[in-house]
């Protein structure tokens, strides 16, 4: 088992958590629509318990959890972008960038469950996830075709 590899990717995992949340929090603000709002709090809600559950994993291996809320470098980090799409602030333009957020999140934690030696707890904790952020996706795809 490569414990500093699985350390690493949990910290990222963790960081793309920070970063999702603060993103559905911003959507919530600047959305006008009443179940898109709903929608983003309950997404912003459910990655701040996914980053406590990486919390928990990493504690449990005595490893050091990095404080940062975005990967240094990584130019797939879409939900950095909720900056500046807030400028246009139509319900479509936020929908949008949810999904590049998801999208991006989705290939990170699929990545990471690549490993063959993640423990099984950890592979259990981050595939269980992983699920709920692809089926968060298929929601904002649900709602942008309502909205076309």
């Amino acid at each position: 088992m490569n414990r500093e590899k699985i350390i690493s990717g949990l910290n990222d995992l963790l960081a793309k958590n920070y970063d999702a949340e603060r993103g559905y929090n911003n959507a919530a603000q600047k959305s006008d629509n009443p179940v898109l709002k709903s929608f983003y709090r309950s997404k912003a809600s459910n990655r701040y318990s996914y980053g406590h559950q990486i919390k928990d994993i990493l504690t449990y291996m005595d490893a050091d959890i990095d404080k940062g809320t975005s990967f240094t470098g990584d130019l797939h980090n879409a939900w950095i972008n909720f900056r500046n799409i807030f400028s246009i602030n139509t319900e479509e333009a936020i929908l949008d960038e949810v999904e590049r957020g998801e999208e991006a999140s989705l290939h990170e934690y699929d990545e990471f469950l690549k490993n063959r030696d993640l423990p099984e707890r950890v592979r259990q904790v981050i595939t269980y996830q992983r699920n709920n952020i692809a089926r968060a996706l298929n929601k904002v795809d649900m709602f942008e075709e309502q909205m076309s």
